[in-house]
This record gives structure tokens, sequence and C-alpha cells, in this order.
């Protein structure tokens, strides 16, 4: 089959190429997906490129953890209902999405409706599972004011929803005109422009002083004295990247003055619980039709190196590698 492959970091016209691989066969509790679809998240990038101090194994890489498709093979322990379905998958670690096929964890094949195109179903994985475990894996928010550093992301902008869904107040934060009217369209109440607005006097002044119970946050490293200026006594600060600093140094009193409780959370690493409520509440929302991708571009496979340099560069939504019609 064909995937994508590398075998050092480096930039992605540099490293990426297309290569001839074995067809996985699915183990125990697994099924083999043939993928339409590929999605192309940031920490792929910065995992190619190196940024993360990740080594590449004897073997190589083939990238990306979210794709969409049509399970056509199932291993044992697995219903053999589920051939032909379509699915949108997430956590694809041991082998990436940029291939035709992915073998995984059965219950990493999560239900696609049809009213959903594969190029969308690409994009829901990482930023949809991430934005779950940054709003709702301690439990309900409904009353409370979150504090969304990046509203308009990729993350961000379902962050925004899926709080506002919750019944939550969302204040957003973002960089450009494009991106604040993406955090408005999504449900944010009051939108901020980061590099102008004074961010955290504006989230007192909306809560009376108080502050806001949960913040989730791109960019920890930059962001940090904002956060605890801005968060609420008892508060939670969701971090799901550090894009500015990948190694930051911590005011530990500045956040224990406020008995405040990091998170540091990753869409692609779910425990088994974790894994069970987030699929069944996405898979609620997904069904009515709600929280559904925006999808900036569609590369080819043979493309996907410029697909990481339009994530690299900030595209204004998600990026998708095509592996087939992805309508």
């Amino acid at each position: 089959m064909r995937a994508i492959r590398y075998n050092r970091t480096g930039p992605a016209a540099e490293v990426l190429e297309l290569a001839d691989v074995q067809l996985p066969e699915p183990g125990r509790g697994e099924v083999r997906v043939r993928l339409y679809a590929s999605g192309v998240n940031p920490h792929d990038t910065k995992g190619r490129s190196g940024w993360t101090g990740r080594g590449v194994p004897e073997e190589g890489v083939v990238p990306h953890s979210d794709g969409a498709g049509v399970i056509e093979a199932a291993g044992a322990e697995v219903s053999q209902a589920r051939i032909g379905t379509r699915v949108y998958v997430l956590g694809a670690q041991a082998q990436g999405t940029a291939a035709d096929y992915v073998c995984l964890p059965s219950e990493q094949a999560l239900h696609l409706p049809k009213t959903f195109g594969f190029a969308e179903g690409a994009c829901l994985g990482v930023p949809t599972f991430t934005a779950w475990l940054a709003v709702l894996a301690d439990g309900p928010v409904t009353g409370q004011t979150i504090l969304v550093q990046g509203g308009g992301g990729a993350v961000g902008r379902v962050v925004v929803e899926l709080a506002m869904r919750s019944g939550a107040r969302v204040i957003a934060t973002a960089g450009s005109e494009a991106s604040r009217a993406v955090a408005r369209a999504k449900g944010a109440e009051i939108v901020l422009d980061r590099h102008s607005d004074d961010i955290a006097a504006a989230v007192l002044e909306a809560t009376q002083g108080h502050g806001a119970q949960r913040i989730v946050e791109v960019d920890f490293g930059a962001n940090a004295a904002i956060d605890i200026a801005a968060l609420a006594p008892h508060g939670t600060l969701a971090a799901y990247s550090s894009s500015s600093e990948r190694m930051p140094i911590l005011d530990y009193y500045a956040f224990a003055r406020k008995s405040a409780r990091l998170d540091f959370v990753q869409g692609a690493l779910l425990s088994p619980a974790q894994l069970a409520s987030a699929s069944a509440s996405i898979g609620a929302f997904i069904a009515a039709g709600l929280l559904r991708p925006d999808v900036a571009e569609i590369f080819p496979l043979e493309q996907t190196a410029r697909a990481h340099e339009a994530v690299e560069k900030g595209a204004t939504a998600n990026i998708v590698v095509c592996l087939k019609d992805p309508t």
C-alpha cells in the first residue's frame, strides 16, 4: 500500500517521502480501516520537524493520528458487523493515517454519520477529543465562565462550541479578526484581541472580579502570567500546548496561592475510561450535526509535505490529506 514516511526529522519537503509498505493485518481487538482522508495536526508537524525532541525509530514514522474511512477487516474478538461501516479514527500511533490503510484498536474507530464527509471526519480526532478533555473531563461546566485562549484555532473553536453547548459562558481570545469571527460564530459571548486587549482585566470585569473557573490554553509558556491573573481561586488551567516555549518556567507560588489545578491534556492520550466517556459525549454531539470541523484545504497524498507546510504557516482551519474521494 502507499504510505508517507520519514526516517529522520527535518523540514517537510526534505524528509517526507512516498513509500510502498506492507498492508497491515488487524490483530486481536483491532480493525483495518481503508482510509479516505487523513487529518494533519500541529503535533504531527512538530514531531516530524524534531521540535518535540522525540527520536525516529529505525523503521521510520508514518505520520498523523487522525483519519476517516471504512472498516474493511476485523480481527479476533471484533464483531464482523463492523465491516463496511464509516468511521473516523483517532490515536493511530503504531502506524499513522498518512497511508491507504491503518490498523488500530476497534474502540478507536468511531461511527461517522453520513451527514459528515470523510474530510470532515478526518479532523474530528485530536481537536475534538482534546477539547473534551480540556472542558468536560472533570465533569459538567454548566454555569461556569471559561476563558479560551486561541478561540479561533483548530482546537480552540471546538472548545468554544463544546463549552457553550455544555452550558458555560465563554470568553475567547484570538489574534486576527478572522479568528475572532470564528470564535463568535462558535458561541463565545465575549471575544478579545490577544494583541491589544488587557485579557486579565477584561475577564475580571466580566466576572465581577472573581475570574474564570476554567481556562483552556493553547500557549502555556506565553500566557501563564495572564492566565493566573485571570483564573478564579480553585480554578483549573487546562493546557494542550505550549506553542512558543517547549520548556517554560513555571511561577509555582502564583498558582499555589490560588490553589489552582494545572491539567496538561493530550487528545491522543486518553485513558480507557476517558475514551469511553468522550466517545459517547462527542458521538451525541456529532449525531446532532454539531461540532462540525472547518476544512481549510485538502491535499493529495503525494503532496503531504505541502499539507505540513500549510499547518506550520498557520492555516485558518483544518488541513486534510486525501487518499480517496473525500466526499
